[in-house]
C-alpha cells in the first residue's frame, strides 16, 4: 500500500459508527465559526514566519480553508492580497470583514479545495492550517496548493487528529475507542512520494478553543452525536478534566521552482 493510501485509509477509521451516528440529532461534523474569528493579538508561530519569508513586499497569499483569516493575516504585511478560500459563507464574511479592518485587497473563493480550484487565482505563498485532516483523497489537494504557489506551500497540522482530545469523552459516554493515525509523517511520506522535496519544523502552540465551559459542552454533546437533554452531563464531564495549556503542532513547507 502506498503511502497516499494509507493516508486514506488512517482517516476513514475516524467515521462515526453508524449505530452511534444514527442516534445523533444534527450532524457532529462541525466547524462552528464562532471558533474560527481572528484575535486580538495572531500569536506568531513557524508556521508564519516560514510563509512570511517567502512573500516579496507587497505580495499575496492564498489561504486554502481559510476560516476567519489567521494564517493569511498573520502575514499583512508584507502581503497586500489574500485570497480566502472556504465552504462556509459565514467564514468567508469574518475574512472579508477582517481584511478590510486592515485595508487589504480581499478576494474570497466558496466552496471545498480542491473542486474550486480553477477559479482561485494563484498566489505567492499558499497556505492551509489545521485542514489535511480533512481530506482523504489528499494527493490531489496537495497537488492544487503546489499549482497555485509561485513561491511556497506552508502546511500547519497538529501532531495529533485534532478530534484525538475528545478520545477521554468518547469512551466515557459510547465505550468506544479513536484512531491514532495518520500523523505529520504520514503527509510527509505523501510528500515524499509526489516527489516533493518538503521541510518540516515542530513546535507548541496555544490552545484555542470555545470562549467558556457552556460554549464547550455544547459543541462537544454535538460532536459526541448526543441529544440536547445530555449537555449538563458533558459539561461536568468537561469540568472534570485537566486544563491543556498547549498542543503540538507542525509546520510543513516546501519551495514552488
Amino acid at each position: 500500500m502506498n503511502a497516499a493510501a494509507r493516508w486514506r485509509d488512517a482517516l476513514a477509521e475516524w467515521a462515526i459508527p453508524d449505530a452511534i451516528l444514527s442516534q445523533a440529532p444534527e450532524s457532529p461534523w462541525i466547524h462552528p465559526p464562532a471558533l474560527f474569528g481572528l484575535p486580538e493579538r495572531i500569536e506568531d508561530t513557524p508556521s508564519h514566519a516560514r510563509a512570511r519569508e517567502a512573500l516579496p513586499e507587497g505580495g499575496s497569499v492564498l489561504d486554502v480553508g481559510c476560516g476567519g483569516g489567521i494564517a493569511a493575516y498573520a502575514i499583512t504585511p508584507p502581503a497586500r492580497r489574500v485570497i480566502g478560500v472556504d465552504h462556509q459563507a459565514a467564514m468567508l464574511a469574518m475574512f472579508r470583514e477582517a481584511g478590510a479592518a486592515r485595508g487589504v485587497e480581499v478576494l474570497t473563493v466558496e466552496g471545498d479545495w480542491p473542486a474550486v480550484a480553477s477559479i482561485t487565482p494563484v498566489a505567492d505563498v499558499v497556505t492551509t492550517h489545521h485542514v489535511v485532516y480533512n481530506v482523504g483523497d489528499i494527493v490531489p489537494f496537495l497537488e492544487a496548493l503546489t499549482d497555485h504557489a509561485r513561491r511556497r506551500v506552508v502546511v500547519e497540522m497538529p501532531e495529533r487528529h485534532p478530534l484525538a482530545g475528545m478520545t477521554p469523552a468518547w469512551r466515557h459516554f459510547w465505550d468506544l475507542d479513536r484512531p491514532d493515525e495518520p500523523t505529520p509523517e504520514d503527509l510527509l511520506a505523501v510528500l515524499a512520494e509526489m516527489g516533493v522535496a518538503a521541510h518540516s519544523e515542530y513546535f507548541t502552540g496555544s490552545m484555542r478553543g470555545e470562549v467558556d465551559l457552556d460554549q464547550a459542552a455544547h459543541f462537544t454533546r454535538i460532536r459526541l452525536c448526543l441529544a440536547p437533554e445530555r449537555e449538563g452531563e458533558v459539561r461536568e464531564f468537561l469540568a472534570a478534566q485537566a486544563a491543556t495549556p498547549g498542543r503540538a503542532l507542525r509546520t510543513i513547507w516546501w519551495d514552488v521552482a
